[in-house]
């Protein structure tokens, strides 16, 4: 009888809350795991075989539902899901968080959560012996930054040195993209008006890291200084959930940081553009960048199917 070997499982912490739980070894391996999954999917069809993940959201998404929900179905595991959309369904509003977790750890193997506050997953996490996974909160989006740079490392191989030039709002996805940027030698150039910076903590965390590792992570208010001779562009909404009302004044305060023809012209010839998607044609990027050949938010999107793959297989 012939036997099927997988990637050995990775040590690492029960849970997935920030993406800066994980070691510069260890992230790097997750990257060659989900390249495994993604070109052998049959290996990993039975990974999640008996096991139940509850997936809880407060916000809505395309993405991030679909990805989880086919990846965890791919792997042989059934999904419970959880929508805490309405304000009438607010999470913790029926029953504190805790008690949530606490039941849920009696019935499921793990839990992947959307939430507006990233102390929501925390008080999961604190509550409950199974594996929580951030897909989505205020603070941080690891899944998303995980599957970046695994859609740049299948572009350009190594990414020790690779310079990534993010404009816009210091946002979730920019404290994520800090932390795995650090943890994978890359260079990080960061573009925002003076009252939208990434946390300070997480910057701090990042270039701690990045001492180990060769990275840099640098803050600018300049585009233009962050996007020069930069082989990859990332920018993301200028509003995110859960600020709706600031949307007129961030419009007016971000304009300066759109990406178009202009400031990707300071970049090498052949940079690539990236966004976690959903996009706002017109606001923070134009359609000739976001549609143009460059752009890689397709494969970005199709990649957190396989890095999601991996990290389940990881944690459970």
């Amino acid at each position: 009888m012939t036997t099927t070997t997988l990637v050995a499982p990775i040590s690492l912490s029960n849970d997935l809350l920030t993406g800066g739980e994980w070691s510069p070894t260890h992230t790097r391996e997750l990257l060659h795991l989900s390249a495994d999954i993604k070109a052998r999917p049959v290996r990993y069809a039975s990974t999640l075989h008996g096991k139940f993940i509850a997936l809880i959201f407060e916000k809505p998404s395309l993405r991030t539902r679909v990805t989880f929900e086919v990846g965890i179905q791919s792997m042989g595991g059934s999904v419970i899901f959880l929508d805490h959309t309405q304000a009438s369904a607010s999470l913790g509003a029926r029953e504190s968080i805790a008690d949530v977790a606490r039941n849920l750890d009696r019935w499921v193997q793990g839990i992947v959560a959307r939430v507006y506050h990233q102390r929501v997953l925390e008080e999961m996490a604190a509550n409950a012996d199974i594996p929580v996974i951030n897909a989505l909160s205020d603070k941080f989006h690891p899944c998303q930054a995980l599957a970046d740079f695994f859609t740049l490392e299948e572009k350009f191989g190594a990414l020790r040195g690779f310079k990534l030039a993010y404009v816009g709002d210091g946002n979730n996805v920019c404290n994520s993209l800090i932390y795995l940027a650090a943890r994978l030698g890359v260079h990080l150039r960061i573009a925002t008006p003076p009252d939208y910076a990434p946390a300070a903590e997480v910057v701090a965390d990042g270039k701690r890291v990045a001492r180990e590792t060769k990275a840099k992570i640098e803050l600018m208010t300049d585009p233009r200084e962050a996007v020069a001779g930069a082989q990859g562009v990332y920018t993301d909404s200028w509003t995110s959930m859960g600020f709706e009302e600031e949307g007129e004044v961030r419009n007016a305060v971000f304009q300066p940081y759109q990406v178009n023809a202009q400031l990707m012209s300071l970049a090498v010839p052949d940079a690539v553009f990236m966004h976690c998607l959903p996009a706002h044609r017109g606001l923070e990027v134009t359609p000739e960048i976001l549609d143009g050949p460059r752009s890689l938010v397709l494969d970005q999107s199709e990649n957190r199917m396989y890095v999601q793959k991996a990290i389940l297989h990881t944690l459970f």
